[in-house]
């Protein structure tokens, strides 16, 4: 099952999704997203060192590295 999340602000629900992809220059880089269905690239749980947080003015969730 996919990790969710819900929107303080708008109330809906949001699913972490990871998707690895090539950058520009040639090099490879794992991004995270939430969408508001899960699909394959859905994960279940948050990665390592990352923390979920959501945006005070559109209400949607985003994932940043832990303070420390």
């Amino acid at each position: 099952m996919a990790f969710t999340i819900k929107s303080k602000k708008s109330g809906k629900t949001y699913h972490l999704h990871s998707k690895d992809v090539k950058l520009a220059g040639g090099r490879k880089q794992t991004i995270y997203y939430f969408a508001g269905k899960a699909g394959k690239d859905a994960i279940d749980e948050i990665p390592k060192g990352y923390e979920t947080m959501e945006n005070k003015r559109t209400g949607l969730p985003m994932l940043r590295k832990k303070k420390k």
